[in-house]
């Protein structure tokens, strides 16, 4: 399937069509009695050295937004999962915080074209799904056991738990801002039908 896919990209590239006027040339050349018995050799020929010297292929390098969501979605799903399989070392609280984030993230998720259209959205969602939020929970799972649950040392030291506690929350509010300014627009248009309903409601 691959290798057929591969013939028929080549078929329709620069390099096959400037090799087959180059072909054609030679075939011309023919006609006009240029090559003698060696004419199929001229043809091959020139459809070499039109094929190389035709310019590459453009490399595009497009993402399709809503594969990208898809896989930003399933980063998401796994680290949950994580979570999940190690709540009984997870310090209470921390799982409701996750969860409140992976809500808050998909629902930027299920509209992957607006998001693409969005890079300051984007940028907050994949940071958070990729960098911030795997940090912080795998940083606390992949404690000894004993030090994730130790009590504090001092008064002024907070313990792992109560760090990611902390980090869960600030990640929370990061996630909802980046969810507000990116829903931004839909509360406006809310906002402003409210205004027309309560408008229409007072002229009659």
């Amino acid at each position: 399937m691959a290798t057929s896919r591969r013939v028929v990209g080549y078929l329709g590239s620069t390099k096959n069509l400037v090799g087959c006027v180059g072909g054609l040339l030679g075939i011309g050349l023919h006609a006009l009695g240029i090559g003698g018995g060696l004419w199929p050799v001229v043809v091959v020929g020139l459809y070499l050295v039109g094929a190389l010297a035709a310019p590459p292929e453009k490399v595009h390098l497009t993402v399709d937004p809503a594969d990208a969501a898809s896989r930003l979605r399933a980063d998401m799903t796994a680290l949950l999962d994580k979570v999940r399989t190690a709540a009984s070392r997870m310090p209470e609280g921390a799982l409701p915080r996750l969860e409140r984030i992976v809500e808050v993230l998909d629902s930027l998720l299920t509209r992957p074209d607006e998001l693409a259209a969005d890079p300051e959205a984007l940028h907050g969602t994949t940071r958070l799904v990729r960098v911030d939020v795997p940090l912080a929970v795998e940083t606390y799972l992949n404690l000894p056991w004993w030090l994730s649950v130790a009590k504090k040392v001092n008064s002024g030291t907070p313990t792992a738990a109560e760090e990611l506690l902390t980090q869960l929350e600030l990640l929370t509010k990061d996630a909802e801002t980046v969810s507000g300014r990116f829903f931004a627009d839909d509360l406006r248009k809310q906002s402003d039908h409210t205004r027309y309903l309560r408008d229409r409601a007072d002229e009659s």
